[in-house]
């Protein structure tokens, strides 16, 4: 069975994340957006876990649904956009530590097969740190103890480096991670089966490292509302089940690819100090010592950057055996961009529901109508799918924590 998989969002008990984030809103917006499994995010935080422990129940393949009781918000789905949502119990760990003689600040999602062994797992966590102040808790935890905690408690947990390349918190990062998977995980490596590669970065980047040629190159959105759910997300023709969806991460049979940002689109893809509005090449950055041109400081070493630093393969050389990717950009912002308005605008709001109400969730509208299809509900959207399905786009590259900024040609 083929299907649409975002397996890494967040809780609004998460912090800098919308307060309108519930397992209703979350299934609806998995709806309009064409996602059939959605990871629940923040599986540590006492409130959340309680809420969705009282709103889901099992739907007896490993994965959870939304009970029939919760379901009203289905009146907000148009007809074509209805299908069915499952939910996987996932979560992000901040695991921040000392070794190798220097502080590392890595993030990790985990998936738990279970409620009870995600309790398990809250209990053992919650000797080390506080659970209660952030949907994604900050713990002074090495990252292979975590894994080895969660293997412990089930063999069927999985543990996958969250968003590996940016900058601060990952286990690639230019500021706090590591030079391999082998330093980080040590004797635990043959445990880790994917990573995510962020907003920042795309397969073709991470494909220039070979020590990741047998690792999976997931992508997931890590929503912090609603309407972000599906902006990068995993395509699988598996069981729809946790041990399907899992065995696909694991051994990539059944695990068909990606939907990714255009990798430009990060706030962290080029380096730079957005103090300073300063963007660089990893070149210029080379030429200025790593510091900012205008003001004297140390930029920020971005994703380009540092794949630059580990990379053993030219650009574009395409290991064997490597997934296809889909980049994308958000049916809103093509939306903004032709009625030349803001995103967040009634006028985008309205042109979005009309064409969700005709052609059915946003994932298939951008990957697979046909542009004929398109093109009898909304001319100039079609002409602008068209386009950015060829590549043509113009973009700022990220930097710094500054989004890039994307335009179709």
């Amino acid at each position: 069975m083929s299907f649409i998989a975002d397996l890494h969002i967040h809780s609004s008990y998460s912090i800098a994340t919308s307060r309108d984030i519930s397992p209703e809103t979350i299934y609806k917006w998995a709806q309009l957006k064409g996602v059939t499994v959605l990871g629940t995010g923040d599986l540590t935080h006492p409130s959340w876990i309680s809420e969705l422990k009282e709103k889901l129940e099992p739907a007896g393949n490993g994965l959870f649904r939304l009970k029939k009781k919760y379901r009203g918000i289905d009146r907000e789905v148009p007809n074509p956009c209805k299908g069915e949502v499952n939910f996987l119990l996932s979560s992000e760990i901040s695991c921040i530590y000392k070794k190798g003689g220097k502080v590392r600040k890595v993030h990790n999602l985990v998936y738990m097969p279970g409620f009870e062994e995600a309790e398990r797992l809250n209990r053992e966590l919650g000797k080390i740190g506080n659970l209660k102040g952030d949907g994604r808790p900050i713990l002074g935890l090495d990252s292979k103890e975590l894994l080895r905690m969660a293997l412990d408690i089930s063999p069927d947990s999985v543990l996958v480096p969250a968003h590996a390349w940016t900058p601060w918190f990952s286990v690639f990062g230019s500021r706090s991670g590591f030079n391999s998977l082998e330093e980080c995980f040590e004797e635990l490596t043959p445990h880790i089966h994917a990573i995510e590669t962020g907003l920042s970065s795309d397969p073709p980047m991470n494909w220039r490292v070979s020590s990741l040629d047998n690792i999976t190159l997931i992508s997931n959105s890590d929503a912090h509302s609603p309407q972000k759910i599906g902006r990068e997300a995993n395509i699988f023709d598996t069981e729809l089940s946790y041990s399907g969806i899992m065995g696909g991460i694991k051994d990539g049979k059944g695990f068909m690819g990606t939907i990714e940002f255009f990798p430009e689109e990060g706030k962290y893809h080029l380096d730079g100090h957005r103090a300073c509005k300063v963007r660089l090449s990893p070149e210029d950055t080379i030429k200025n010592n790593c510091l900012c041109p205008s003001c004297g400081k140390k930029v920020t070493i971005g994703v380009m950057h540092r794949v630059e630093e580990l990379a053993d393969r030219k650009e574009r050389e395409r290991p064997i055996g490597a997934k296809p990717y889909h980049p994308l950009i958000s049916l809103r912002t093509l939306i903004s961009q032709t009625l030349g308005v803001g995103e967040g605008s009634k006028k985008v709001a309205l042109e979005y529901m009309n064409i969700l109400n005709t052609l059915g969730p946003e994932l298939k509208v951008l990957m697979d109508r046909s542009i004929r299809e398109i093109e009898t509900v909304t001319p100039s959207v079609s002409m602008v799918i068209s386009n950015m399905r060829k590549g043509k786009v113009l973009i700022e590259p990220g930097y710094d924590g500054e989004f890039g900024k994307i335009m179709v040609r």
